[in-house]
């Protein structure tokens, strides 16, 4: 019998709703494959930063703090899957997700990192200032947002201050991204076309499907690509009607308005690549 671990993130990387939203499509997929007749074992993010994994063939891997993921990495079986790959994960930490979103190509705002501490560079900011007047959105500079204080768009003339209140909570970098106009879509998607769904993120029914989808559907597919991410979700701007502009992607969001197609879809793709052995994401 084909055996699958499952993965479970930290309630660190999970605030509020979210940890309930994360297990539960894990939960969900796990039951699908339970179904398939796979062996399932069960493992926390901080039993893997521990040194704590049981083996296994198949590895669904919500662990995203940077421990677990080079713990996992290199205690992997030989010749066992893992959807998503640790250092997939890793590449979606923004310091390591600037610089792969800028050579992919796809339509990205300026974004730089900077030091929370320091005496801010003209520069930098000119970099990402629109120069009319919009905000400068700070962000962050390694895994994805813990806290709503994690994301914040500010008045350039406020920026000193806010660097200020990041390093005060302890967080030495951030990311600055030039504001795009627009309508804010948010995506979840899986790898080889298995699974994509999209929605305003001020709809009032998040499930129903977003007509006109086909461009940002190959936008967040390509960015998912240049990471190495299977299971992955994001958020666009549409600076015009069809012409989508990715803002930030991350690995294994909850699908929590689609959680019963996404997981269906997850466990299908999971149990074909483990069968078959084909991965069509490669981290460059």
């Amino acid at each position: 019998m084909k055996r699958l671990v499952a993965l479970y993130r930290s309630p660190a990387y999970s605030p509020n709703l979210h940890l309930q939203n994360d297990r539960a499509i894990l939960d969900a997929v796990v039951e699908r494959l339970a179904g398939r007749g796979w062996c399932v074992a069960h493992a926390s993010e901080a039993g893997v930063a521990a040194g704590q994994l049981p083996p296994g063939d198949l590895y669904l891997n919500m662990c995203q703090g940077a421990e677990a993921s080079d713990r996992l990495r290199e205690m992997l079986p030989a010749g066992a899957r893992c959807i998503n790959t640790p250092s997939a994960v890793l590449a979606c930490h923004r310091h390591h997700l600037i610089p792969r979103l800028h050579r992919s190509g796809v339509p990205f705002p300026a974004t730089v990192l900077v030091a929370t501490s320091g005496p801010v560079r003209d520069e930098r900011t000119a970099a990402v200032s629109g120069g009319n007047g919009d905000p400068i959105w700070v962000k962050r500079g390694d895994v994805h947002a813990q806290s709503a204080e994690d994301v914040a768009a500010v008045p350039a003339s406020e920026l000193g201050a806010a660097l200020a209140r990041f390093a005060e909570r302890g967080i030495g970098r951030v990311a600055l991204q030039r504001h795009v106009p627009g309508p804010v879509v948010k995506f979840y998607g899986v790898a080889r076309g298995e699974f994509f769904h999209s929605y305003r993120a001020d709809a009032p029914d998040r499930t129903a499907p977003r007509p006109h989808a086909e461009r940002l559907r190959v936008l967040a597919e390509r960015a998912a690509r240049a990471l190495g991410l299977a299971v992955y979700g994001g958020d666009a701007v549409l600076s015009a009607p069809d012409a989508p502009v990715l803002i930030d992607l991350n690995d294994w969001p909850s699908f929590a308005p689609v959680r019963a197609a996404a997981a269906a879809a997850i466990a299908r793709y999971a149990h074909r690549y483990a069968l078959k052995g084909r991965y069509s994401c490669s981290t460059p």
